[in-house]
């Protein structure tokens, strides 16, 4: 089951009251329906290829509504696609749609009227029900942070980014070929959606992953960065080490500076130490990180002018 899919189960296994549910259920069904005409009669089918969803639907409009419709499921042909569980309401469908705000008996309304939201629950309840409705969530332990809701129409998009960023969600909406979506990328904020809308288990589960994710990357972060200090050390060493050879070849470290031959000498003793390390190793020292880089420059000027075949100075 996919993170997405776990969320949603537990959203359809909360207990809501009346107002609450008639939230939801606004966005279940101004996502999800469709009208058609039977008999002279409008029909109202809404679909989900979730189970629980369609149960949730029909549980809903049962005990709220007294309206019980006709559930049935529909396989999917193409791609070996998930089933479709279908919701069909024939009667008191446009009384049901009045009720909801989303049908005026000539039109579909895109935005709910905004008397019928007043209440912090009712949002949080209709937030609940657009995702439930076309929602989906990346897995935060193998995916980047996202979080979105599709809509078919763009005014009632951008209504569901304005109740998102009513909790300062930072909502942003865009345009798919097929509609709009209103989407999230900040794991905190996607952490605080899902709280919003009721998945409270959920909600730590994501946390829970996104603190270890965090960790792990800050770990790496570090480590890749002390790798690279130490082969940036080591290739500074071997590069040292190298010019002092070629210096005691060519006229031996006794033609340099005391004070540039002890630094010279230290380091072929211990390549591989650091130059804070190597200040405390010089014979007559302790000298500091910076005097010894200044000697060792010092001494890699004078091997590059010998390469030159240059006389430099002592």
């Amino acid at each position: 089951m996919s993170y997405a899919s776990e969320v949603k189960k537990e959203l359809t296994s909360l207990t809501v009251h009346r107002d609450n549910a008639k939230a939801e259920l606004m966005a279940l069904i101004r996502i999800n329906g469709s009208l058609s005409i039977s008999n002279h009669h409008f029909v109202l089918n809404v679909s989900s290829e979730n189970p629980a969803i369609a149960r949730r639907m029909y549980k809903l409009l049962s005990k709220f509504y007294g309206i019980t419709g006709e559930l049935s499921v529909r396989r999917k042909m193409k791609l070996k696609k998930n089933n479709l569980y279908i919701l069909r309401v024939e009667n008191k469908a446009t009384q049901l749609l009045d009720d909801l705000g989303i049908f005026d008996g000539a039109s579909i309304v895109e935005r709910v009227p905004s008397h019928m939201l007043t209440e912090d629950s009712q949002i949080r309840s209709y937030l609940r029900g657009a995702f439930l409705a076309s929602g989906s969530v990346n897995n935060p332990e193998t995916s980047r942070y996202h979080l979105e809701i599709y809509s078919l129409y763009e005014n009632h998009n951008e209504m569901i980014a304005e109740m998102m960023n009513k909790y300062h969600l930072k909502a942003r909406t865009t345009q798919r070929r097929s509609g709009y979506i209103t989407y999230l990328k900040e794991a905190e904020k996607i952490a605080d959606f899902l709280q919003l809308i009721g998945a409270t288990s959920s909600m730590l589960k994501f946390e829970d992953i996104r603190i270890v994710r965090d960790m792990r990357n800050s770990v790496n972060r570090l480590v890749n960065c002390e790798n690279a200090n130490l082969n940036k050390v080591a290739n500074a060493a071997s590069k040292q080490i190298e010019n002092i050879k070629l210096i005691d070849e060519m006229v031996g470290l006794n033609k340099l500076n005391p004070k540039l031959a002890q630094v010279a000498r230290a380091r072929l003793k211990h390549p591989e130490v650091s130059l804070k390390e190597l200040g405390d190793l010089v014979e007559g020292g302790p000298i500091s990180k910076s005097g010894v880089n200044h000697r060792l420059r010092k001494i890699n000027e004078y091997a590059g002018k010998l390469a030159q075949g240059l006389t430099p100075e002592v």
